[in-house]
């Protein structure tokens, strides 16, 4: 089907989950415990205000405050913080508590809340400031039971008590609908037939603006046409605002795409989710008929006859239930990377900045970190030739140490990077069988979906064992794993489009891959022209870890695998809570 339509977008493979829509929203509760006491007759009166960065820029905004409580050391906000979560980006927050004094003169020693920002006081309510944290969206949701506890700082000197923040997933993200509709005495566009009509469904944008959602298929000849029922996210169609408008266009399809426009209808999910009845028969209604002709009405009505919503298991049902995501990197040691003593190597080492290796396993790599409790992880190398005895290896650990290749965090990571470039000498060839073979090992042992693996493999250049490589992916679709292949330099990565399988499905000696498990990207792609380095980082991981929940919900899926039950809420010990004096 050709998809040329003369007054909107195309709508030729839709993928209803675009990058703009969050994989789900989750509500932030926030408690401190032990503030320090800043009145001089009472206790503190505490706010805490929360701040985001935008993907890629170092600057804080704020994004929302709680409530005010009076008189407390210990406070349990009830106003939460609703923030979008995507598993793929690190989404920064910093949480600042501050004492508010209304009463105060002497406003040199207070800051003032105003402008989205804490600025020297003008007007407004003063504060004291209490202590912030930083942290990660993913770091909430990683730990256990989706709660983090984290000491408070940022007073020199001072302990400034400690903050909890629990994350909770919002029900209405993982909401599906199954909806079917029909249409009755549509208009007549086709000259020898009657009509071929389809739906387009758009979600409407805060900025009035529309984005589409969902295609009907195309139902031949008829002006009574009956739709197959078809599932989207709530999600998708309106973003989770039940009260979102929905456009829908019916079209009449032709076969050079230059599709008839028969009218159009709007509605909500509200509207919708009432079910078959007289509030969900839509005239159809083209503006510009309805303009010219006084005794137009409309050009047909399509009615909802069936609407059934589906909760869903989610990604974070299972992180909260306490699957770890563990992750492993493979670096590639060949000598087509070049001599890292020259400025010319993707392996030299600038004192100014990362190189591109550093930069695509960091990017990553600290996104992953906060769902893996214990931070360590292990690194491999392939295509060099190792001391003392210059053998070849394609599957050596970073730090020397075949039995435990674990490094403690990914800055640990970075270090036995730069310590194996000193010690060995780079060359061939390019072999990835061997590393994704080692981490299939580890899989093998745990299927029960307490864990799931990630290889990130980084390279600069033509794969040497292909056919041995696809038999690895191919063996590994059936385990917990995901692989994702950062293409550095400026080589032609052929093959390795043929390994993401996206648009052919992998096989190996007639056998197909049972899932799609592997992400590949150009790393050059993603270089941010200004220099921008944050932001590069920032668009590769979004990229490369974009596919990963819903990889690691197919495999959960297809072998029947149920998240493992939240922990218990924590309840705070017995013991009484001390104060600061």
């Amino acid at each position: 089907m050709n998809n040329s339509f003369p007054n909107m977008a195309s709508i030729g493979d839709i993928d209803p989950l675009n990058p703009s829509i969050p994989a789900t929203k989750v509500e932030i509760t926030v408690s401190c415990r032990n503030l320090l006491d800043m009145d001089t007759f009472s206790k503190s009166d505490p706010i805490c205000v929360l701040y985001t960065q935008a993907m890629g820029n170092k600057e804080w905004r704020e994004f929302g405050r709680t409530e005010v409580i009076d008189n407390t050391l210990n406070p349990d906000f009830v106003r939460k913080f609703i923030l979008d979560y995507f598993f793929e980006e690190r989404q920064n927050l910093r949480l600042d508590l501050y004492d508010v004094d209304s009463k105060s003169a002497n406003l040199s020693k207070h800051s003032v809340i105003k402008d989205n920002a804490v600025h020297t006081p003008a007007i407004a309510m003063f504060l004291d400031f209490l202590g912030q944290a930083h942290c990660t969206l993913g770091e909430i949701v990683g730990s256990l039971g989706s709660r983090l506890e984290k000491p408070l700082g940022g007073i020199p000197g001072k302990k400034c008590g400690t903050i909890i923040v629990k994350a909770e997933e919002l029900n209405n993200c993982r909401e599906s609908v199954m909806m079917q509709f029909c249409g009755n005495k549509l208009d007549k566009k086709d000259f020898f037939g009657k009509s071929d009509p389809f739906l387009v469904f758009y979600r409407s944008n805060e900025d009035g603006t529309f984005t589409i959602c969902h295609k009907t298929e195309v139902v031949k000849n008829t002006l009574n046409p009956v739709w197959q029922a078809f599932k989207i996210p709530v999600r998708a169609l309106c973003n989770g605002d039940y009260d979102r408008t929905i456009k829908v266009e019916v079209y009449d399809w032709d076969r050079d795409g230059s599709h008839d426009f028969i009218g159009e209808f709007s509605t909500s999910y509200r509207e919708l989710s009432r079910g078959q009845s007289q509030f969900n028969v839509y005239e159809v209604v083209n503006p510009k008929k309805k303009g010219k002709k006084k005794k137009y009405l409309n050009s047909g009505t399509v009615t909802l006859l069936s609407f059934l919503v589906d909760i869903e298991v989610t990604f974070l049902d299972y992180i909260k239930g306490g699957t770890q995501i563990n992750f492993t990197v493979a670096i590639d040691f060949t000598a087509s990377n070049g001599n890292p003593a020259q400025p010319t190597s993707l392996h030299y080492m600038s004192p100014y900045q990362l190189n591109a290796y550093a930069m695509a396993l960091k990017a990553v790599g600290e996104i992953i970190q906060d769902y893996d409790s214990d931070k360590m992880f292990p690194a491999l190398g392939f295509g060099a030739k190792l001391p003392p005895d210059g053998r070849v290896s394609h599957e050596f650990a970073l730090n020397g140490n075949p039995q435990n290749p674990y490094c403690d965090g990914i800055d640990g990571v970075m270090e036995a990077y730069y310590q194996t470039l000193k010690s060995v000498q780079l060359y061939g060839p390019t072999n990835f069988a061997p590393v994704i073979n080692h981490v299939a090992r580890y899989a093998a042992s745990v299927k029960d979906g307490s864990q799931y693996f990630v290889l990130l493999i980084i390279t600069d250049g033509v794969i040497t064992d292909m056919a041995l490589t696809k038999e690895a992916i191919v063996n590994a679709s059936s385990l917990p794993m995901s692989i994702i292949i950062v293409g550095v330099g400026p080589a032609e990565f052929d093959a390795m489009v043929e390994l993401d399988g996206d648009e052919i499905r992998l096989s190996s000696r007639g056998r197909f891959a049972e899932r799609d498990i592997v992400q590949f990207v150009p790393f050059r792609d993603y270089i941010d022209r200004s220099g921008n380095h944050v932001l590069s980082m920032a668009r590769l991981a979004k990229d490369v870890l974009a596919e990963i929940p819903d990889q690691f919900l197919s495999y959960m899926r297809t072998r029947g695998i149920k998240p493992s039950p939240a922990p218990p809420p924590y309840t705070p010990p017995a013991q009484p809570i001390q104060t600061q004096i």
